[in-house]
């Protein structure tokens, strides 16, 4: 998948459920939160933050 970010936009994006940083997962194309261990998927570039398009992470 290969979803790329731009370095100024991860910085100030943010978990909706936890607030915490997110992560990016380039090969998974999904930015991945630690803390509340969601991951959310990149489509067409664009991160979709919504909790309800998360997935589980362990």
């Amino acid at each position: 998948m290969n979803a790329k970010i731009d370095d100024w936009l991860l910085e100030i994006l943010a978990c909706p459920e936890s607030k915490a940083p997110l992560r990016l997962d380039e090969e998974a194309g999904e930015l991945v939160c630690d803390e509340s261990g969601l991951a959310y998927p990149i489509r067409d570039g664009i991160p979709v933050l919504l909790v309800d398009e998360a997935r589980r992470v362990s």
